[in-house]
């Protein structure tokens, strides 16, 4: 048990007992509306603008934004959290990509299908292979997040606190698949966008921008150095990073085929501004320690302890309130999206491809429970902290932008050059992660898949139909 924790387990079990209620009836309830697998996989494909901005929003706004952000601030400095908000960057790219998939793919289901249709087989096989190890990745430092918010802020063992809330998500996507996920992700985003308005005010009222400045330049002044050579790699890397995560991943691209046509460009977009400053509030807080002198036992726990010191009481309450909504708002999306990928790549692309349309939507819940119960066994080590999790993936994701914009927008890109970028940029990556630092493996991966694209393309076109993507992959 923490006993630096400012609320008690009784307390913190109040507060999870009333939103896990919340989530799972609200699930419940939206979940009675849908209707077939369509329904349950994409909301019946017509998600309007104010719930798919919300929901782009609150999925991207997690662990990486309220509790990473804060520990690379108070790693790297201004670059730490300047850089974070780069992610933005990502969400509005993918806004015109957004329109082009819903009018190359009306029916389409997930981003692997695109790479089968548009590369083949082989490319599809290594891309699941990258899509299959981000989004597992993703998933156990959403469900580690959990589990160190909970501790942090109320005492409960990490291992319970992690438990109940994969428990809470795979519960109310179980029950109302998407419209569930993107239904509470509309009230998570009012809730997460309130406490950090709140939080941020309060911050500067109580220390003073001031002071906080001096505390920082009398006892960590590398943190203000923009010349910081880590923190300007950082910044980079993180941009491509998070532009690699969004272009491949299917948490995305099932929205922009759930969204209703002509919303999808304007839902990223929106998105996307208004996410930027969010990691910018999350990491200033990791700035305060200095001026509050607060003993941070572990980085990945610097936001919660700082938010719970400043405020108290009440303030710890609002930070678990707001913390806990948006791990819940990303973990249910990337349960969603990822159980699609399983069931339409892996169940029926690969094991039973004559399985019929009911025989999916049963199987699509077993799917979402498997890969619950799968990443709650990887969160019980708790091996690593959540930016290493994180980054470790950036090799992979990286590697995928220019197979996916290309793709996408050019009709002669090399099949063959696709599948080596995706192939070359992972490993090559990966040993610079290993051998500089994490804060470059996104960096040369997307320069390496960008070479070998490009080279492939300009010597060796070739054409490609585009109504072959409009292919229905489930009968």
């Amino acid at each position: 048990m923490n006993q630096d924790a400012i609320l008690n387990p009784e307390t913190g079990w109040l507060i999870l007992v009333i939103f896990s209620i919340l989530w799972i009836t609200l699930g419940w309830w939206l979940g009675k509306k849908s209707q077939g697998l369509d329904g349950f996989m994409f909301a019946g494909r017509r998600v309007g603008l104010a719930l798919g901005t919300a929901t782009a929003m609150a999925t991207w706004v997690t662990s990486n934004t309220t509790m990473a952000a804060p520990q690379l601030a108070f790693q790297m400095g201004v670059w730490g959290m300047v850089g974070y908000s780069l992610g933005s960057i990502g969400l509005i790219l993918f806004a015109p990509l957004a329109k082009r998939i819903k009018e190359l793919m009306p029916n389409g289901f997930t981003s692997g299908d695109f790479v089968r249709l548009r590369y083949g087989n082989t490319a599809w096989r290594v891309f699941l292979i990258i899509s299959l190890f981000y989004a597992f990745g993703w998933l156990v430092s959403l469900g580690m997040a959990g589990g160190v918010l909970i501790n942090a802020l109320t005492g409960i063992d990490y291992h319970l606190g992690m438990t109940v809330i994969l428990g809470v998500c795979i519960s109310y996507t179980l029950l109302g698949g998407l419209r569930a996920v993107i239904g509470t992700d509309f009230i998570q985003t009012i809730l997460i966008l309130t406490g950090l308005v709140i939080l941020a005010v309060l911050a500067i009222t109580e220390i003073g921008v001031d002071t906080m400045h001096e505390a920082v330049l009398a006892e960590r002044p590398e943190l203000l150095n923009l010349l910081f050579p880590a923190a300007i790699m950082f910044l980079f890397n993180n941009l491509l990073f998070g532009i690699g995560e969004i272009f491949h991943s299917n948490v995305w691209w099932s929205r922009a085929f759930a969204f209703r046509k002509g919303v999808g460009f304007k839902a990223y977009l929106i998105a996307g501004l208004f996410w930027a400053p969010v990691p910018i509030v999350a990491g200033f807080l990791a700035l305060s320690v200095p001026a509050l002198n607060i003993n941070v036992p572990a980085a990945d726990m610097v936001g919660p302890l700082v938010a719970a010191e400043l405020l108290g009481f009440g303030g710890a309450i609002l930070v678990f309130i707001i913390v806990f909504s948006a791990l819940a708002s990303s973990l249910d999306s990337l349960l969603a999206a990822t159980s699609d990928l399983v069931l339409t790549d892996i169940y029926k692309g690969h094991l039973f491809p004559n399985a019929n349309e009911q025989q999916l939507s049963k199987a699509a819940r077993w799917v979402i429970l498997s890969i619950g119960l799968l990443t709650w066994l990887l969160c019980l080590p708790r091996l690593t902290t959540l930016a290493e999790l994180l980054y470790l993936t950036g090799a992979f994701v990286a590697s995928t932008i220019w197979p996916i914009a290309a793709g996408l927008y050019w009709k002669k890109t090399n099949p063959t050059g696709a599948t080596l970028a995706m192939v070359s940029g992972t490993i090559i990556g990966l040993a610079s992660y290993y051998m500089i630092g994490f804060y470059v493996a996104a960096l040369i991966s997307a320069a390496i898949s960008m070479c070998l694209v490009l080279v492939f393309t300009w010597f060796a076109p070739k054409t490609f139909d585009w109504s072959q993507l409009n292919k229905a992959p489930i009968n």
